[in-house]
């Protein structure tokens, strides 16, 4: 899965999710500045998200995995591609990082560090909108390695980028960032009360985008192991 040993491991996952996190926040907080059209901000937060995992995936896959995610994490683990304890090492690194990365966010722009979002993100449509952002998000991830895993990076970019606009919630797909973006109170901001909704569907998303992968990408067996089988 990668080259580096887990102390390394850890840093490239904290470093990678508070890069990430500051580019959310940060492009939000610019995108919300320089226009008060809803559309125009967004894209604004979109373009950067999505350019920035290209980067992060590309120089920090070799080390870690760029996993930069619980969910895709939890996948990993459940398929013994990353060991139970190193695991769970990178989930506390990602939101440590996650949280790091708002606070970097909000350091640049001079806001103050510490903010609790009050931006209400709640309601069926949305945790339909996060499930299927994450089913999405690790599927891609699950069909590009067994297919074109040097194309990672771009595929998770540019599918991030589109499920920004094809989803209600803006396609949060990441439990370490939805927690870091309730921190938070602009326009990335997530209501911490709503954290669970959010989270709860994400984690469900991976685990049905891992079952489909599972049988619809399964290897299928040569003809004669087959007939050795029968």
């Amino acid at each position: 899965m990668s080259s580096g040993n887990l102390p390394r491991r850890l840093v490239a996952e904290a470093l990678g999710t508070a890069l990430l996190v500051a580019t959310v926040v940060g492009s939000g907080i610019m995108a919300d500045r320089l226009s008060n059209d809803v559309a125009v901000s967004l894209l604004g937060n979109t373009l950067p998200t999505g350019a920035i995992l290209v980067v992060l995936i590309t120089i920090f896959g070799p080390i870690s995995g760029a996993h930069f995610n619980p969910a895709v994490t939890l996948v990993f683990a459940l398929r013994r591609e990353i060991e139970t304890n190193a695991a769970l090492a990178y989930v506390a690194a990602q939101i440590v990082g996650g949280i790091a990365g708002t606070f970097l966010a909000h350091a640049m722009f001079e806001l103050p560090i510490l903010q609790v979002s009050a931006t209400v993100r709640t309601g069926s449509g949305q945790w339909i909108a996060e499930l299927v952002a994450a089913f999405g998000l690790v599927f891609t991830i699950l069909a590009g390695l067994r297919s074109r895993p040097d194309s990672i990076p771009w595929l998770v970019g540019l599918y991030i980028t589109a499920a920004y606009w094809f989803t209600a919630s803006t396609s949060f797909a990441n439990p370490a960032v939805a927690i870091a973006r309730a921190f938070s109170n602009t326009f990335a901001g997530i209501r911490p009360a709503d954290l669970p909704g959010f989270i709860g569907a994400e984690l469900l998303g991976a685990l049905l985008a891992m079952a489909l992968a599972g049988w619809l990408l399964a290897q299928p067996k040569p003809a004669g192991q087959m007939k050795a089988a029968q």
